[in-house]
């Protein structure tokens, strides 16, 4: 069951092509702080052709950003409407990464997400990214929320 579509994800969090890396969002429990969302992996991604020409491999790093725009989409839905685009949320913390299976073209990466903390303007996230139930990445996520300087009229 779809939640939120590509182009709803859109409305949520400000990432566009080829930098978005959530497709749509198929569970999701506010209340638990729980979300899963799947990024199709296909050949056609831009990375894939510098990493690696002879075998396309996922880059780590994006694994971890996909993770990091799946606890976008569920922060933003504590945020009234009207209030979104004022603010963006950052990286701000990576720790115990570990890379497990290699993600290729064709693969279906589902991105699991759940908030362990929050306070006011951070966020603190388990998360796992598995491509047939085989952990493909998983870490933990610290998230900050900052103002939008561009939304509120402000130079960048």
């Amino acid at each position: 069951m779809t939640i939120y579509t590509n182009a709803e994800i859109r409305e949520l969090i400000p990432h566009r092509y080829p930098f978005l890396l959530v497709d749509k969002v198929i569970e999701m429990d506010v209340e638990q702080g729980t979300l899963k969302a799947i990024k199709n992996v296909t050949s056609n991604e831009p990375f894939f052709t510098g990493h690696f020409p002879v075998r396309p491999v996922m880059p780590g790093v994006l694994m971890v950003e996909a993770l990091a725009q799946a606890c976008g989409v569920l922060i933003v839905q504590e945020i009234e409407e009207s209030e979104r685009k004022n603010h963006l949320f950052y990286l701000a913390g990576v720790d115990q990464a570990r890379f497990k299976r290699m993600v290729e073209p064709g693969d279906q990466l589902e991105l699991s997400v759940k908030v362990e903390k929050s306070r006011r303007t951070l966020w603190k996230f388990s998360a796992v990214a598995s491509v047939d139930g085989v952990v493909a990445c998983s870490c933990e996520l610290t998230i900050v929320k900052g103002a939008n300087e561009e939304a509120k009229g402000g130079d960048k």
